[in-house]
């Protein structure tokens, strides 16, 4: 009976001994994995080799431990192609950025399985390991203020992985609210513009080429009421939302937008044109006449009111609306070729009309009507192309009506501008 018994307990010891080695081997992987990277001739292969087998293995998979040193090595690879860089030998950005996810990925992890609440000796509940979060606070603070992840995604957006850029930047910026983070307070937002801010709107612009509407939307919703590149902000999501098809906030994005930005044009002449296409015209005359009565002195709403009154062939309200758009900006080119347009337009209807008098004596009577209005237009267009010298639609046009009018050396030197344009 002795011999049996002493046989259960060697069998059990047994046991203990292989469940003891079959752990202690895996922790010799987190140890191998650690030194492989640490050596001075790091062999990162190794090391995620080492690390993946302690990953899977349910002795330590679940070690915060264990995604600590899973992350190092991408930390330690950073560094070895920053020191590399420093030597003059160049910084390969794509390995050097993936390192840098890498860790911060395993980081993340660590970091969850490291506040795990466990009982102490006491009986009150601690976090499980806090050694480990501490070593991660130091290194994530680390990459936040030499911008690392910000460094990556710049290099993706060069090689216009814009999906890739986006998440690079949106792990730099959710940094300070990480909750390993919050003993560090770092500093996110000033008065006035910000380094951190400039960084979401970047992220935001990221997730605009890349297509991704939910995210980029969520972004600039946080920027919009900000004033880095607040007019840029509010466009971007004015059509973010048009992308996804949501009216009512397109529509809401435009109102507020006119509020808050009265002397840029852009929202007014967007929300005008939505009423417009969307049949509620006379919407669109209210909304401008609402803003010509908060703002009388915007030159750029006098302007579009110019162009909604000669789309409705009110051509003398029109000549006014320019006029009063150009008492208060003598420079606008727009209001003053808007002045010659609605000339022009009217002896192209003429010029319509012409076409349709089978009688010569009237025909020619109609199209020396025609081109006497043609006339009126000229001097507006000559103006505006003074004023803005550069724009080809007035170019065009001044060099139709010296064709018209037979003024060939005008026309040969308009010609020659739009050549050397």
């Amino acid at each position: 009976m002795k011999t049996k018994n002493n046989m259960r307990k060697s069998l059990i010891l047994a046991a203990l001994v292989l469940m003891s080695a079959g752990c202690f081997a895996q922790k010799a992987n987190l140890k191998k994995a650690k030194n492989y990277a640490l050596q001075e001739t790091p062999d990162f292969g190794a090391a995620r080799a080492a690390i993946d087998e302690a990953l899977t293995n349910e002795e330590t998979k679940n070690l915060a431990e264990t995604y600590y040193v899973a992350g190092l090595i991408g930390y330690q690879e950073l560094t070895q192609e920053n020191y590399n860089q420093l030597m003059g030998k160049g910084v390969n950005q794509a390995k050097a950025g993936q390192a840098v996810e890498e860790s911060y990925d395993y980081w993340l992890k660590a970091d969850e399985l490291a506040m795990i609440p466990v009982l102490n000796k006491k009986g009150v509940e601690v976090p499980a390991d806090p050694k480990t979060r501490a070593n991660i606070v130091k290194k994530m603070l680390e990459y936040y203020k030499n911008q690392e992840l910000v460094k990556y995604g710049i290099y993706l957006n060069e090689q216009r992985d814009f999906v890739g850029a986006y998440n690079a930047f949106k792990k730099h910026i959710a940094i300070p609210d990480l909750a390993m983070m919050q003993t560090e307070k770092l500093q996110k937002e000033m008065p006035r513009d910000t380094v951190y801010d400039q960084y979401k709107y970047y992220a935001a612009i990221f997730a605009v080429q890349a297509e991704m509407h939910p995210e980029a939307i969520e972004l600039l919703n946080q920027l919009k009421d900000g004033e880095y590149e607040a007019i840029s902000v509010n466009q971007f999501l004015y059509q973010e939302y048009v992308a996804v098809k949501d009216t009512a906030k397109f529509v809401e994005t435009l109102q507020n937008a006119i509020v808050r930005f009265p002397s840029e044009p852009w929202f007014l002449q967007n929300l005008i044109n939505y009423y417009i296409f969307s049949g509620q015209e006379q919407t669109a005359i209210d909304y401008l006449a609402q803003a010509i009565e908060r703002e009388p002195n915007v030159a750029q709403y006098h302007l579009i009111k110019g162009n909604l009154d000669e789309n409705q062939g009110h051509y003398e309200d029109a000549l006014k609306d320019f006029d009063s758009a150009l008492a208060i900006d003598p420079t606008l080119a727009d209001a003053m070729a808007g002045k010659g347009r609605v000339w022009y337009n009217q002896a192209v209807k003429l010029n319509e009309a012409a076409a349709t008098i089978s009688d010569n004596r009237e025909y020619k009577k109609a199209l020396d009507e025609m081109n006497e209005v043609f006339r009126k237009s000229l001097p507006y267009f000559e103006e505006a192309h003074k004023m803005a010298p550069e724009e080809r639609s007035y170019m065009q046009t001044l060099k139709g009506l010296y064709y018209r009018f037979g003024m060939d050396d005008k026309y040969n030197a308009i010609s020659e501008e739009l050549n050397n344009l």
